[in-house]
């Protein structure tokens, strides 16, 4: 036994040294890059973390391999590479809190699950609340918090102080803080692990995962999906998948399929990288501005949505400088520092601002998005849930709420805990 173990070791350095002289062109892939078959029991379109999980979940949990997820550009070349990395399961309205409880507790093993280093820390989020009336709505969403049996702490000015020391909390700051509402248990995750996590473990599972592959058109017979037309020619399947986040609209149109999704876009950015600082992530519904340090150093942060609908994945100056005079104005230290870079992610903006998780008006056609500002740290329960659906035909407990016909029923989620606005977080 200990001679097999030395063994294994002095491979594993031997690997280790090999690979680190070896400009990685001897490196194995981590996935598969195989050609579309003709047909599949189930395609997914969209190969971000929401796709990538539905497809693991749908292999691991209800063993259904024959899948392909389609991606049109690289893999969590979308929103998974585009987001603030947060998860937090601090919502108010029962159906919310218990779907994203479910998917943090997922979160919390998930690295072992994988097999893969997610970095996922839990260091804790805390909402500020700059008025009385603020904070007396988080204390509201603590109990309710509570009384799901998730983590919630409502904090005064004094702790949050003392938790992060540059914040300014004087009586004369632009934002006067009056204390905060924390869930120790929230935190933040390597975003493109996460996608390369998923991605290494459905295509161990046999799932294909098809790169450079855009949906161009979705075939019907009467009312029911037989496949997609895509830019590698047909694909056929029984069941389709949509998870592709801010181009929701985009794909259910082409089955004829109108949603109430607007699509916007969200600015992040970055400043250069700064020695440890931040040791929470802090949001600010007042101030348009949630922020945390990265585990490269860089402060990240991100705002509100631009005024007007758009498809682009870019920077928008207007935004990008007020959310750096929010981050100035809480953080002073931050004066200083440099941006290194910005970018943009497609928000799909439903009317209650929350998302879409189950069947479409079509046969054999389901959809996993609309979810505003709050994609990220879902993406685990989201692709738990959505396996579920489209294995049985039905929504999960977990996501019956999440239908499309509440929209015509009026049994709306309207969620004020969904992103950068006054009350949310």
């Amino acid at each position: 036994m200990n001679f097999s173990r030395n063994l294994a070791l002095k491979y594993s350095v031997f690997s280790l040294a090999r690979n680190a002289f070896s400009h990685h062109e001897r490196w194995p892939e981590a996935w598969r890059s195989p050609d579309p078959k003709a047909e599949y029991d189930v395609i997914i379109v969209g190969a971000g973390g929401h796709g990538l999980a539905t497809a693991y979940y749908l292999a691991k949990e209800h063993g259904i391999s024959n899948v392909a997820v389609v991606e049109k550009g690289w893999l969590g070349g979308g929103n998974t590479g585009r987001n603030t990395t947060i998860v937090r399961s601090n919502y108010l309205l029962d159906a919310n809190a218990r779907f994203y409880e479910f998917s943090l507790k997922l979160w919390e093993g998930l690295s072992r699950d994988l097999n893969f280093n997610l970095m996922f820390s839990q260091r804790g989020v805390i909402n500020l609340a700059h008025s009385d009336p603020q904070l007396d709505a988080y204390a509201r969403r603590g109990n309710a918090m509570r009384l799901n049996g998730i983590d919630a702490e409502l904090l005064s000015r004094e702790e949050i102080q003392r938790r992060v020391p540059l914040l300014d909390c004087s009586r004369k700051a632009r934002f006067p803080i009056t204390g905060g509402l924390l869930q120790p248990r929230g935190g933040v995750a390597r975003h493109d692990a996460v996608a390369w996590g998923f991605a290494r473990a459905a295509d161990a599972r046999g799932v294909d995962i098809i790169q450079n592959c855009e949906v161009t058109g979705i075939h019907k017979q009467g009312n029911r999906v037989t496949g997609v037309e895509t830019t590698r020619g047909y694909i056929g399947a029984r069941k389709i998948g949509l998870a592709v986040a801010g181009n929701s609209s985009r794909l259910a149109a082409m089955a004829g399929v109108t949603l109430p999704i607007e699509s916007h876009v969200l600015q992040a950015m970055v400043t250069e990288p700064l020695k440890p600082v931040l040791h929470t992530v802090v949001t600010s519904g007042a101030s348009h501005l949630y922020i945390s340090q990265t585990d490269k150093g860089e402060i990240l942060m991100g705002g509100d949505l631009d005024g007007y609908n758009s498809y682009a994945q870019r920077g928008n100056l207007p935004l990008i400088e007020h959310v750096i005079q929010a981050a100035v104005s809480l953080f002073p230290f931050l004066s200083r520092t440099r941006l290194m870079r910005t970018w943009g992610g497609v928000m799909d903006m439903t009317m209650d601002g929350s998302p879409i998780i189950g069947k479409l008006p079509v046969e054999g056609l389901y959809m996993n998005g609309g979810w505003c500002y709050g994609g990220f740290k879902a993406t685990p329960g989201s692709g738990w849930v959505f396996a579920w659906t489209l294995a049985k035909d039905q929504p999960h407990e977990l996501n019956a709420a999440f239908n499309l016909d509440r929209f015509h029923s009026g049994w709306l989620l309207d969620e004020k805990g969904a992103g950068a606005t006054p009350g949310a977080h």
